[in-house]
């Protein structure tokens, strides 16, 4: 994917998932869901995660996915009121959260890695660091996680190099 124009567009779907796949779905429904065929790669840690091509990483909690993770550069894009959360200035990328937040009336919430959530709308707003720089990386978190502050606590925080 790299390049925007080459860049798969999402659709953020507040509290239910993003793109095509949706908050409860079983890591075989993913799979269809994504259109990848065969094995993807399974990761340990805290969560079952599943990473796919084209940057996609799948959490999932009691078998059912729960958080989806972008890559910054090789992931689909999604916007949210026009701004690109995937690859963006992560300084711009929080500014517009908070932006957002005001005008809409949004729940902000900043994790244990100073990383900014709008709980609302199950998105969260993290950085990675890729060559020389830092962009956002965009993650779209189930209610519940954003909720439990055990959750927000252990979300999931695997590193993504780019």
């Amino acid at each position: 994917m790299g390049a925007d124009a080459e860049r798969e567009s999402w659709e953020l779907r507040s509290g239910a998932g993003v793109g095509p796949v949706q908050f409860g779905m079983s890591p075989a429904e993913v799979a269809q869901a994504l259109s990848v065929p065969g094995l993807h790669e399974r990761a340990g840690g805290p969560y079952a995660q599943e990473d796919f091509p084209d940057g996609v990483k799948a959490f999932y909690d009691a078998g059912r996915l729960a958080c989806v993770a972008l890559d910054a550069v090789t992931g689909p894009q999604v916007f949210l009121s026009g701004f690109p959360l995937a690859g963006s200035d992560p300084e711009q990328g929080q500014q517009f959260l908070l932006d957002h937040a005001a005008e809409h009336g949004n729940w902000v919430l900043y994790t244990p890695d100073n990383s900014l959530s709008l709980t609302d709308l199950g998105v969260l707003l993290r950085s990675q660091q890729v060559g020389a720089v830092r962009l956002t990386r965009p993650l779209f978190v189930k209610e519940e996680w954003l909720d439990s502050q055990y959750f927000r606590d252990h979300l999931p925080l695997e590193g993504a190099s780019g």
